[in-house]
């Protein structure tokens, strides 16, 4: 195992200092990965190299030290080792204000017990406690497709800003479509209607702290878009649309009767169909490009990997204003489709942000611009090289 690190003896005057950020990271058994090390610095981490060197495999496993699936949402016992005994780790250091956090979390093949969580060695309670730590987003190719894909990519795109700044929202989003599946099951086997109901009343209090954390942050996103200068990216205006129409309730107590009595009514309908046929997990998020005031599913694809860069950079500043914390962030092929004037204002608002950026590429010459601000390694056949540029 090839242990790596990097240091820094100053900071770049523009770059602001990170509020978090990795100084060690250990892989065991991950993907293709029998063991790495990596221990950076507070400045950017650049991985290049060759498609299919595992870049993308050493972000996807920073990814699983937010709460959440990470960044393919693959299941877990997919991500070991291919030939190895099914078992796999992920174990990081995070420099905080308030000191160094060790975070870890991996698979035991042979207690089938699920995945595990330890925050400074002992075990989480859950998983959403990462949150506390860490909080992490990221851009990958496959969202490259958001605007014009189906509803349910933008509604996990959005849901993952919401979780940033919300860490308990993926628990109440898996505990909603928990009980939406028993619900389902139940009408499918033309269940006790009294039960029926005490699901639907579970259903109805994590769907209304959905909506309303949904709501909240696109409310103080639009907010910033709004009031910001130009970054260099186009600015973008978020909307929820729902097909029952919540926004019109003020209070989580009224949403959840109307949910209540709406599930009620459509029992019928929603067995016939098999599924549950209106609820959070049907809403879609519109986005619309404000400097041209269209919708983003009709710019060109340019424009649109521009507003996803320019969406993520802004919610990690409100992530910012809001909590004291910089998110980590996790950028794959991200140079690829910027041109050289977004390249270097992408770069300029990562410097401004204080943030530890993890990015990849083929091709080396389009960081070069980061010299300096960023630390360097060759990545090739699950081989970690360090380069100096």
């Amino acid at each position: 195992m090839a242990e790596l690190r990097q240091t820094s003896d100053s900071r770049p005057p523009d770059r602001q200092a990170p509020s978090h950020f990795i100084s060690r990271l250990r892989l065991s058994n991950f993907r293709n990965y029998s063991s790495a090390a990596l221990d950076p610095n507070e400045c950017h981490v650049v991985l290049t190299g060759p498609n299919g060197a595992g870049k993308t495999n050493l972000l996807e496993a920073i990814s699983l030290l937010a709460p959440g699936r990470g960044l393919r949402r693959a299941n877990f016992d997919t991500l070991a080792l291919h030939n190895g005994s099914g078992s796999w780790a992920v174990a990081a250091s995070v420099e905080t204000i308030y000191g160094t956090v060790d975070l870890g979390t991996g698979l035991e093949a042979e207690s089938n017990s699920g995945r595990r969580v330890k925050i400074n060695g002992a075990a989480a309670k859950t998983v959403d406690q990462l949150g506390e730590y860490l909080r992490i987003l990221w851009l990958t190719p496959s969202q490259d497709g958001l605007f014009t894909g189906p509803a349910a990519d933008r509604r996990r795109f959005f849901d993952r800003l919401v979780l940033a700044l919300i860490p308990g929202h993926g628990a109440q989003v898996a505990q909603f479509e928990k009980a939406m599946r028993q619900r389902n099951k139940l009408l499918d086997e033309n269940g006790d209607p009294s039960w029926a109901t005490a699901i639907e009343t579970q259903m109805a209090a994590h769907a209304s702290a959905m909506h309303f954390a949904r709501l909240d942050t696109i409310a103080h996103l639009n907010e910033l878009l709004r009031l910001e200068d130009d970054t260099g990216f186009p600015s973008a205006h978020l909307e929820i649309e729902s097909q029952e129409h919540v926004g019109a309730f003020q209070t989580s107590t009224e949403l959840e009767e109307a949910y209540i009595q709406l599930w009620r009514q459509r029992r019928q309908l929603d067995r016939a169909a098999g599924r549950t046929t209106v609820g959070p997990h049907r809403t879609d998020i519109l986005i619309t490009n404000t400097d041209k005031q269209v919708p983003a599913s009709i710019c060109s694809t340019g424009e649109q990997k521009a507003l996803l860069v320019g969406l993520i950079m802004a919610q990690a500043r409100l992530v910012k204003q809001m909590t004291g914390l910089s998110p980590l962030l996790l950028l794959d092929e991200i140079a690829a489709h910027l041109d050289a004037n977004r390249r270097a204002s992408l770069f300029s608002l990562l410097n401004a942000l204080g943030t530890q950026c993890w990015m990849t590429g083929t091709d080396q010459i389009l960081f070069d611009a980061l010299a300096g601000d960023a630390q360097f390694f060759r990545v090739d056949e699950a081989l970690l090289t360090p380069i100096h540029p």
